[in-house]
């Protein structure tokens, strides 16, 4: 058992080691907006801002709020795709304009019935882009974002500079979600350091690499390439729409995903039950729906996460320094690559030692999508219950 121990301790050691060496670069959480180098336009392109909404009345005043007093020059308009909101959505969104005299630069556009193979949030982004299309002279770029998100005043324009500066056909940021309650400290800042292991970003900005991915909630798309992939048409049925969106853009084009700590996620995360159903909803998507890819998911995790620590249990059990330090070494190496990530959140040193217990908790929960799945709940979102449209 000890020389079992032993090997599994050094084979999770050294799998650390090399993703911190050759995995990209993503731990170091560095891909940022400079805003020191903001590159000065001569002409600033026109920008339209679509945001699709969902019984979003709570939180769209301040959204809205955010975009119509950008500091951008040319005031960008705001388009709100309202997608068959129960809750008042389009007034608050009217009241929160007409509050700042911008009135004239909102439109809110009824969403239409959700068409067979469409998921609700694409389907009201596409609304959005074919309003644009149609438009005598559509915009240069499109921004889309989310209705629970907040803008500081000057991030469209630091968004267009980077577009224009590196010549890319989509910049898109991790927005910095809520990070408040007990829960919220414990586990978000992980969620965030897990999507940069699964798409490591300095490959997602790098031309030659194939990685590709973006961020839903702030994804600015040069309209030409939207045009080019024929709107969000080829990725209408993606749960994971931001990934997608990411790679069909690549595909022709250059882009760039960074993340920010200027851009909020206004979307509380008060309980443990909350985040479970926001990661369980599409975790076992990400992994298309297989159960040969969720298996080796789960031993993947555990010898990633979880044989270190219990490398150190055992080998101070057992008296064994050499099966306990090897352990210690894994699990100090993982908290040193969760640490930029962790600091970006202004989350407790400590709590990168948690990382396993983090990691068994986000496990459990892509079981529970998979489990949520076969019982034909997997999906659900916004009262729609999305199964495998693929």
């Amino acid at each position: 058992m000890a020389l079992l121990a032993l090997s599994l301790t050094s084979l999770a050691l050294l799998i650390w080691i090399g993703m911190l060496l050759f995995w990209g670069q993503f731990w170091r959480a560095d891909q940022r907006l400079d805003t020191e180098t903001m590159v000065p336009l001569a002409t600033w392109p026109t920008v339209a801002v679509v945001i699709p909404a969902r019984n979003e009345a709570e939180l769209i005043g301040v959204a809205v709020r955010s975009h119509l007093t950008q500091t951008y020059p040319g005031s960008p308009n705001v388009v709100l795709v309202d997608d068959q909101s129960t809750d008042g959505t389009a007034a608050v969104a009217k009241e929160a304009a007409s509050a700042i005299n911008q009135s004239d630069r909102l439109t809110i556009l009824p969403g239409a019935a959700l068409p067979p193979g469409w998921t609700g949030k694409l389907w009201a982004m596409e609304h959005g882009f074919r309003y644009l299309a149609s438009q005598s002279t559509p915009p240069d770029y499109v921004l889309f974002t989310d209705a629970d998100i907040e803008h500081d005043a000057s991030s469209l324009q630091q968004l267009v500079s980077k577009a224009e500066g590196d010549r890319l056909d989509l910049v898109s940021l991790m927005v910095q979600l809520r990070c408040e309650s007990v829960w919220e400290r414990l586990l978000i800042p992980a969620f965030i350091f897990f999507f940069q292991m699964l798409y490591p970003f300095p490959w997602v900005n790098n031309p030659q690499k194939r990685t590709a991915a973006a961020a839903g909630g702030c994804a600015l798309i040069r309209f030409s390439a939207l045009q080019r992939i024929n709107g969000l048409q080829a990725i209408r049925q993606a749960l994971i729409d931001d990934c997608a969106l990411g790679a069909a853009v690549k595909a022709n084009g250059p882009i760039w995903l960074g993340l920010s700590t200027t851009i909020h996620s206004l979307r509380p995360y008060p309980d443990l039950h909350s985040i479970w159903n926001m990661v369980a909803r599409s975790a076992y998507t990400q992994l298309n729906y297989s159960p040969w890819l969720l298996v080796g998911t789960v031993l993947g995790m555990v010898l990633v996460y979880l044989v270190s620590p219990l490398g150190v249990v055992l080998g101070l059990v057992w008296g064994d320094p050499i099966v306990a330090l090897t352990g210690l070494a894994g699990w100090l190496l993982m908290a040193l690559g969760y640490w930029p990530t962790l600091r970006l959140y202004g989350g407790n040193p400590l709590l990168a030692l948690a990382l396993p217990l983090i990691a068994l908790l986000y496990t459990l929960m892509t079981l529970d999508s998979a489990r949520r799945h076969w019982a034909g709940q997997g999906g659900a979102w916004k009262g729609r219950v999305y199964s495998d449209m693929g």
